[in-house]
């Protein structure tokens, strides 16, 4: 589960990060898209992490809604970037 975490959680962050650097409006959008499914999954993992009993930590519900939180911007990004594309 762990390395599972680890991997969707620094996808979301890389694939941001090409995004800031698309080559179209187009672009942008889709690895926003990209970047918000890598988030949905971390915070997929998080949640299998807490129900499991592997992790009693209080932050791992607040890791979730700063999840869903950074869901929304990146899906409200994406649909901007594409109305304005055209």
């Amino acid at each position: 589960m762990s390395r599972q975490l680890t991997r969707s959680s620094t996808a979301g962050g890389a694939n941001y990060e090409e995004a800031r650097c698309a080559e179209s409006r187009a672009d942008f959008a889709h690895k926003c898209n990209v970047a918000g499914k890598e988030v949905r999954e971390s915070i997929y993992w998080l949640r299998v992490v807490g129900e499991a009993g592997h992790s009693r930590n209080p932050k791992l519900e607040l890791l979730v809604r700063e999840g869903n939180e950074l869901t929304a911007i990146l899906k409200a990004s994406a649909k901007t970037a594409k109305a304005r594309a055209g």
